[in-house]
């Protein structure tokens, strides 16, 4: 682990820094170098996805970083998910296997469903990433036949093989998850879900504690993740970096409104998983386990909520209604 990162316990024994790096959005041509310098800062955990496209350059940073002596393999917790065009029982060892390839390595320490809907099977040959649509002109989305069920089965199968150490989902509801926990052999280890003051979702937070589910929020700075996405509701939605109840607290520990946003989050038990291009903000969002908010500033921070999701397919313009 790295140097004063705390690390959350999962259901299954393995330990997960509570601290990490995004790959959402990190551009191939700086990735290779991104990955490397953020494991010299002392990041640990690297959060990727097929979807990401960047797997096989932030598979050479992590290369480049264990050749050195940084690091070994065992120092470091990679995460990748699993997308929808994949969700076939046949089909989710295969992608498993090619994304540890991309990587350059023989597991995963977390392996997680990406998003909980299935769509038709697109052969990487033919397309990588594959994206939300069935075709190159993207005009048509085509769902399969995979049941949730069935894909979690194939997860459970290669977490047998030690192709990953844990699995876990990501976007579920709770719904989802009172299913899942009839027919799921194995607990998921982690729930993924975008959290941030905008977007708090109590209840599933306190689901997840109940069945012992560790969870990861992205997006922890709510509409600024969604900005160069050129998401109309993300650029109407006030920053929360400029929100006065998030400035007045930074202001009041000497800390940045990223800071106190991340902060918010480990304080309450969950995990983070910030990106950033500049080293000093790499170094500053390392740090938000070493400090402590008041009890009412928490509150003041969780009563921002608008129940206002950003990372839904429709923002973007794709018409597929996972979340209607």
């Amino acid at each position: 682990m790295a140097a004063n990162t705390p690390y959350v316990t999962l259901n299954d024994g393995n330990k997960m820094p509570q601290v990490g790096f995004g790959l959402w959005k990190v551009d191939n041509a700086t990735c290779a170098d991104t990955v490397y310098n953020a494991i010299k800062t002392g990041y640990r955990l690297f959060d990727g996805a097929c979807d990401y496209g960047n797997e096989k350059e932030a598979g050479e940073g992590v290369a480049r970083a264990i050749k050195e002596g940084l690091v070994k393999r065992e120092d470091l917790f990679i995460v990748s998910k699993l997308w929808q065009s994949f969700h076939d029982y046949d089909k989710v060892e295969p992608i498993t296997r090619k994304q540890l390839a991309d990587w350059g390595i023989d597991y995963f320490d977390l392996w997680v469903i990406h998003f909980p809907v299935a769509l038709k099977y697109v052969a990487p040959e033919t397309r990588y990433p594959p994206g939300w649509y069935y075709d190159d002109a993207s005009t048509k989305i085509e769902h399969s036949n995979a049941r949730l069920e069935d894909t979690w089965r194939a997860m459970e199968d290669v977490q047998k093989k030690g192709l990953a150490k844990s699995i876990g989902v990501s976007n579920y509801n709770g719904a989802l998850l009172l299913d899942m926990f009839t027919y799921a052999k194995v607990k998921p280890a982690t729930l993924q879900i975008e959290h941030h003051p905008y977007y708090v979702q109590p209840n599933l937070l306190k689901l997840a504690e109940q069945y012992g589910i560790a969870v990861t929020a992205y997006s922890s700075f709510g509409p600024q993740s969604f900005l160069e996405c050129d998401m109309k509701v993300a650029a109407d939605t006030p920053l929360l970096f400029d929100h006065p109840v998030i400035t007045n607290i930074a202001e009041a520990h000497g800390k940045t409104p990223a800071q106190v946003l991340l902060r918010w989050s480990t304080q309450r038990g969950l995990s983070v998983i910030p990106k950033s291009n500049s080293q000093h903000r790499l170094q500053q969002n390392l740090d938000v386990t070493s400090f402590d908010l008041k009890s009412d500033e928490i509150q003041q921070i969780s009563d921002l909520d608008k129940n206002l999701k950003f990372n839904v397919p429709t923002n973007y313009g794709i018409p597929c209604y996972v979340f209607a």
